[in-house]
């Protein structure tokens, strides 16, 4: 077993069953594995048994299944591809399995969602867009994926929010899922996410005063990077998020600097140090409220980001350090992501709560 597959394997277990991987599938899969060669088809042909099931679950009209079949596939199929950046072939043939399966579920959940794409810098961002039940305009909360996640991992993530009567926005940003071959990775969040709030504000059911946004990894840079700059956003959670992201290099898995590499469009790993020196907060602040979440054994992002994320906020701001915590605290996930789904509903109005009302 090569270094990078056994690093995967030792710390990447809860986050995939937190987000869908059935914990048998993960152990299966994962013993079978010789190398990190072998990672992206493995995932990518434990997917087919689900997608499968989705198609006769669809065929026989059992469609709230087939909804919850094809996006579990959808799921497989990104993590097959999420770091296999050292062969984009395979990694190319995964990501359209994984949007392919994503867009044959969006009709059948509940509620259901619906592809948004929006121009920007020549491209297009892609995301999906969930309404709950309820009044019209609705709230909605932008997610925004990290590094190597992506719209079709967060489906967990946007039932949290919908079931407390928050809409979502599911999207790919620069770097990241289907923008990641047309759009590098850029510090400047305020860029693409004032075109996905414009474009948000524009729908008639999505209500503009009531934007929220929140970002795991270095999605939880640029969610507040983003909130810092845009003063249309509401309520801003960071998850895991770096303060800066290139004081952090060093310490990086190999695996997350080859993408960062490669998303970045750096020409090598020196050229890619340099430009993670331009994602930073330094010089701004989040008025917004602010809700920061890190795990003290994070391996990646020191918890003192966080800290300093909210020490210098200049409007209110929580910090919620979890002290048995991993990176994105996937392994703890009752002590955030209730938290974080309340607190997100009582900013922006709909938690049963005074505060809320």
């Amino acid at each position: 077993m090569d270094d990078r597959l056994a690093s995967a394997i030792a710390n990447w277990q809860y986050r995939f069953t937190t987000n869908g991987v059935a914990p048998a599938d993960y152990h299966a899969v994962t013993a079978a594995l010789d190398g990190w060669d072998d990672w992206c088809a493995a995932w990518s042909a434990a997917a087919l048994p689900y997608e499968e099931l989705g198609a006769a679950a669809r065929a026989e009209h059992r469609h709230l299944s087939a909804g919850a079949l094809y996006a579990q596939a959808a799921v497989y199929h990104h993590f097959a591809k999420f770091l296999f950046v050292h062969d984009l072939g395979q990694l190319r043939a995964a990501h359209a399995d994984a949007v392919r399966c994503l867009t044959a579920a969006l009709p059948y959940l509940d509620p259901p969602g619906y592809r948004l794409e929006i121009p920007f810098d020549g491209a297009h961002l892609t995301g999906v867009l969930r309404l709950p039940a309820g009044p019209r305009p609705a709230p909605v909360v932008v997610l925004i994926p990290g590094l190597d996640s992506a719209k079709e991992e967060f489906r967990t993530t946007e039932d949290l929010f919908l079931q407390r009567g928050l809409g979502t926005f599911s999207v790919d940003g620069p770097g990241q899922g289907e923008a990641e071959y047309d759009l590098p990775v850029r510090p400047d969040w305020e860029a693409p996410g004032g075109a996905i709030i414009d474009a948000l504000t524009a729908l008639p059911e999505v209500d503009p005063a009531r934007i929220g946004v929140w970002g795991v990894s270095l999605g939880g840079y640029y969610a507040p990077r983003l909130a810092a700059e845009d003063g249309r956003v509401r309520a801003c959670v960071a998850l895991a998020g770096p303060y800066a992201w290139g004081p952090n290099w060093d310490d990086l898995p190999a695996l997350t600097r080859a993408a960062f590499r490669v998303r970045s469009r750096s020409a090598s790993e020196d050229e890619a140090r340099a430009y993670a020196q331009t994602l930073t907060m330094a010089g701004r602040t989040v008025g917004c409220p602010l809700l920061a979440v890190t795990g003290k054994r994070d391996r990646m992002i020191p918890w003192q980001d966080a800290a300093r994320l909210v020490d210098e906020a200049t409007g209110p701001a929580t910090l919620l350090a979890l002290d048995d915590g991993n990176h994105g605290c996937a392994n703890v996930p009752a002590k955030h992501r209730y938290t974080t789904a309340d607190w997100m509903a009582a900013r922006l109005g709909t938690a049963d709560t005074e505060e809320g009302r």
